[in-house]
């Protein structure tokens, strides 16, 4: 007699479907399965067994094979996933499915990969540190928050949590917005904690990954590292979740399940009953929120431990200037590398320039898929779109009218890295952004470089405000301090603040005497001034007071509903038809806001609009659309997008 199981596939689908099992085939619940569905062969999870044929008299197809020979989801896990489903608005396959590595696809064991198990020198802690290690362990559970300057020791507070939770035989995870630049860290905790350490990052295979989570769930590695989906790891008895750079976007998806890891982290620590560790600089306002409530207990580090200082930072106006670099950097540069020592530029732009326009009609040459401008990479000669990649070839004539007087305005990386070559020939000058480092291994290639000084000036996006730690560094230059700034987005300031403030934190971390350099023509904005003084409170406080007054984040829950098609007619009457709908319904404790065009408008040839939900609680504004779901007709010529508390309007 066969079983039967029910199974969960990867589809936005909000059911699972029944599959009859032969009872000489071992499959259990976190099993995969490879099943029929409409004539294709899919992978599925198994989240159900059962002995009794479902009742209505359907037809019944019997799966293909069991994959697995162990379950590759816990109990604790499977429920991490119903509520993902419920709280993000995906199905229960794709929860799963963003869970398990490689899971949208089948992955063979590779061999296990070795890791040193040569113990690392632990450093003597600062009285800060020492008080925020005793208040974290003081307590078998919580949430905290280790804020400090950058260079403070807040990695060494998380490490000593880290030994305290596996020597009381608990497992830990420890989150960073992206892996391939902290191989340092990486070097670090390999030396200090040997074997145990699993590390899930991009580099890996399909089947490397698969191969590190049966580890982990086998127990032989109990301290995991990776970025945002290392927070699903099948640890044994979770104790710990470290979230370094808790500010940092990336731990949002931007895919369905458009998941936080911070939120998740939460949810997961509240089940398991172990601590949530945050750190950063520049901590999310949100963060700030809920500390500045006795919400998430609190932690400072005042002081730089590697002998440095908070760097001399200096803020340049360039309405005043000539050209992208001013005349402050262009003396400081060289006079660095006389003594001796590196400098950083940052510009968050790739490319040569990016907006090509028509000096006689006003003609702007944009994506022919995205209501963007497009970009032109001199090294490649092509004009390109950085969100489908649509390209074409350069043009000296305006399209429009014909007119030759034409140009390109801006400047990306490309463009600075000329500059730079032509103005400073005696440097050894690398440029690390997209584009430069695509080869497997190239990025860490430069970075070793850099760090043994065989390079002087490094140039970059923002790889170059990320995971570096270099002593040789004593200048950084922010080429253009305004990019972000004027996005449509209530985020914008806070993106800017924070991304000034931890570039400027790579220069002299190691000796009193950095320098930073602020380039922009917003001399006066709040943001850059108080970045440029890295005052974190202060620019709290006033951005509080502009968020309470809108009445959005913190201070309100958002949950954001994009409609997108290839027909703009359809797109807009599925956004009018949820509009009316949730309108009517809302009541007075949610706002609904839109519909309304997005930023970007068009992405990838897909027609966008969306509308905002805002309550004091998510509660009301998460039933509404849960109610929206159920009794809107769909079209499958509009896909809805529902992202609950989205770190981006655009």
């Amino acid at each position: 007699m066969p079983e039967y199981i029910e199974v969960a596939l990867d589809i936005p689908a909000r059911q699972t479907f029944t599959y009859s099992i032969d009872t000489s085939l071992a499959c259990d619940v976190g099993f995969r399965v490879e099943v029929p569905f409409r004539n294709r062969r899919k992978i599925g999870y198994v989240v159900e067994v059962r002995s009794a044929r479902p009742g209505g008299g359907l037809r019944i197809l019997p799966v293909y094979r069991v994959i697995d020979n162990a379950p590759l989801f816990t109990d604790e896990l499977l429920t991490l996933a119903r509520w993902i489903s419920s709280f993000y608005f995906c199905s229960l396959g794709e929860a799963l499915s963003a869970m398990l590595p490689g899971g949208k696809r089948e992955s063979r064991l590779a061999e296990e990969i070795a890791a040193p198990a040569t113990v690392s020198e632990r450093l003597d802690l600062s009285p800060d540190q020492r008080k925020a290690v005793a208040g974290i362990l003081s307590e078998a559970g919580g949430v905290y928050y280790v804020r400090g300057i950058t260079g403070s020791g807040k990695t060494e507070v998380f490490l000593r949590a880290a030994e305290a939770t596996l020597d009381s035989d608990r497992s830990v995870i420890y989150l960073v917005p992206e892996i391939a630049l902290t191989h340092q860290l990486v070097e670090q905790l390999r030396l200090r904690f040997g074997g145990t350490v699993a590390v899930i990052h991009s580099r890996l295979t399909q089947s490397q990954r698969l191969q590190e989570w049966q580890r982990i769930a086998r127990g032989d590695a109990r301290f995991v590292v990776g970025a945002r989906s290392a927070v699903f790891s099948p640890v044994v008895r979770l104790g710990l979740c470290i979230i370094d750079e808790e500010h940092e976007s990336t731990y949002k998806s931007n895919a369905s399940p458009r998941y936080h890891a911070r939120q998740v982290a939460m949810k997961r620590i509240g089940m398991t009953g172990g601590r949530l560790i945050m750190g950063s600089a520049t901590p999310s306002i949100e963060a700030l929120h809920l500390i500045t409530l006795g919400r998430i207990r609190n932690y400072l580090l005042s002081e730089r431990l590697t002998g440095g200082a908070l760097p001399d930072i200096s803020i340049v106006d360039m309405a005043r200037e000539n050209g992208p670099l001013s005349r402050r950097l262009k003396e400081r540069v060289p006079a660095v590398h006389r003594e001796g020592r590196q400098t950083i530029l940052f510009l968050n732009r790739r490319g040569f320039s990016y907006f090509f326009h028509c000096r006689s009609c006003g003609y702007e040459m944009t994506c022919r898929r995205c209501s963007i401008t497009l970009t032109y990479h001199k090294t490649r000669e092509r004009m390109l779109c950085h969100y489908c990649g649509y390209s074409q070839s350069p043009e000296s004539v305006c399209p429009e009218c014909g007119s030759l007087d034409v140009g390109y305005s801006g400047f990306g990386t490309q463009m600075i890295e000329e500059t730079v070559s032509s103005s400073f020939p005696e440097l050894r000058i690398r440029r690390i952004d997209a584009d430069s480092v695509r080869r497997r291994g190239a990025l860490e290639r430069v970075l070793n470089e850099f760090r043994s000084g065989e390079i002087d000036l490094l140039l970059g996006t923002q790889m170059v405000a990320k995971g570096l730690n270099f002593p040789g560094v004593k200048l950084v230059g922010i080429v253009n301090a305004d990019t972000g700034l004027n996005l449509p987005d209530f985020r914008a300031q806070e993106r800017a603040f924070s991304l000034i403030v931890q570039v400027s934190g790579r220069a002299g971390r190691f000796a009193p005497d950095g320098e930073v350099i602020i380039q922009t023509f917003k001399p006066r904005s709040p943001a850059i001034e108080l970045a440029a003084r890295a005052d974190v409170d202060g620019f709290f406080e006033r951005e509080s007071l502009v968020r309470k007054e809108l009445d959005f984040p913190p201070f309100s829950r958002l949950v954001r509903v994009v409609f997108r098609g290839k027909s703009r007619e359809q797109v807009a009457t599925a956004a009018e038809s949820w509009g009316a709908f949730l309108a009517e319904r809302a009541g007075d404790d949610v706002a609904v806001l839109g519909p309304a065009e997005c930023a970007l408008s068009i992405i990838s040839g897909n027609h966008r609009m969306h509308l905002l939900l805002r309550s004091k609680r998510l509660g009301p504004a998460h039933r509404l659309i849960a109610e929206a779901q159920r009794a809107i007709d769909k079209t499958s010529r509009v896909y809805v997008e529902i992202d609950v508390d989205p770190v981006s309007l655009l």
